[in-house]
């Protein structure tokens, strides 16, 4: 373990960074549980050439003090249902500002609390409403959760909960088990449990592989203790 915990890391900060995905997700990367803090979704491309007119989030339950901030795209409303807990978020754009075809990446953001369940993800519904120069409009669902590769329903904007860290190294506990390291861990520099290690880094995990007494942390099991550093 010293040997790898010594040798030099290819920078990490570059991993999360927001890029112009190729539908509606997540841009801001994990967030952490049971805290506060502000998520974006990335529109990368609107509908056949169309542009993005309307785009509807839905709050999943367990996500509390949600604010979405203002946006240049257009104007912001909330839904609430009869206790005044909000479960979507929409954005609008005027009619004036509508584009005449799909040029521009848009980034939408919503300040909200996160629940208790660090290493889980929670998924956020979201419908996209694109209108073309004629008028029509085309609305996209991203509503998929865990379906598979080859499934026609587009997936729903995922985050990734994660519990509070420390420059460095922390020690873990993990409630639920977790196969989706790339997804919990690519902003770490090494992951730990016992005898066995995983890094996003491809130079980090050919040190893995050639440290004797070591091998590749592919899983990690309900009740499983863990050492990360970041």
């Amino acid at each position: 373990m010293q040997r790898l915990v010594t040798a030099t890391f290819a920078a990490f900060a570059g991993l999360f960074a927001s890029t112009a995905h190729a539908h509606i997700s997540i841009a801001s990367g994990p967030a952490f549980a049971n805290a506060s803090g502000e998520v974006a979704f990335g529109v990368g491309h609107g509908c056949e050439g169309a542009d993005t007119y309307r785009v509807q989030i839905d709050i999943p339950a367990g996500v509390t003090s949600v604010r979405p901030e203002t946006s240049d795209f257009g104007q912001v409303d909330v839904e609430t249902d009869a206790a005044g807990t909000v479960v979507s978020v929409t954005w609008t754009k005027s009619d004036a500002s509508v584009l005449d075809s799909d040029t521009q990446y848009y980034k939408l953001l919503v300040r909200l609390k996160a629940p208790d369940q660090a290493f889980t993800k929670i998924y956020f519904p979201a419908h996209q409403t694109c209108r073309a120069k004629d008028g029509t409009e085309t609305v996209v669902d991203w509503v998929g959760i865990d379906e598979p590769a080859d499934s026609t329903v587009e997936p729903a904007p995922t985050l990734y909960l994660l519990p509070a860290r420390f420059p460095g190294w922390n020690k873990f506990t993990v409630n639920t088990a977790v196969d989706d390291l790339k997804g919990f861990f690519a902003d770490a520099q090494i992951v730990w449990s016992g005898s066995k290690a995983y890094s996003i880094n491809p130079a980090t995990t050919e040190l893995i592989a050639g440290t004797s007494g070591t091998s590749a942390l592919t899983s990690i099991a309900d009740g499983e203790q863990i050492w990360v550093k970041y």
